[in-house]
């Protein structure tokens, strides 16, 4: 999926979403995960509306959950869009 044409906004709904969907698969309440990550419920519920969380709510929440080694690997994977960041990357 070609996300070129994404407002930042975008990508943290869809974020919000997917960890809305793990929470419901779990069968954790907005509630039950809210208390078990020290994150307040109008936090947890404001970022499954909007997206809109602070960044260590946001892996309190991923740990609670167990997928925190998801965020542990984000931009461990090289990524080139040239052959100059390859040469960058080794000087």
């Amino acid at each position: 999926m070609d996300y070129l044409w994404d407002m930042p906004s975008d990508v943290t709904k869809r974020l919000a979403l997917r960890m809305k969907n793990i929470r419901k698969r779990k069968k954790i309440t907005q509630k039950q995960l809210a208390g078990r990550s020290n994150v307040s419920y109008a936090t947890l519920r404001k970022f499954e509306k909007t997206g809109q969380i602070s960044l260590e709510s946001f892996v309190k929440l991923t740990m609670e959950l167990g997928v925190v080694n998801e965020i542990n690997e984000l931009f461990t994977k090289s990524v080139y869009t040239s052959i100059e960041e390859v040469i960058n990357e080794n000087s």
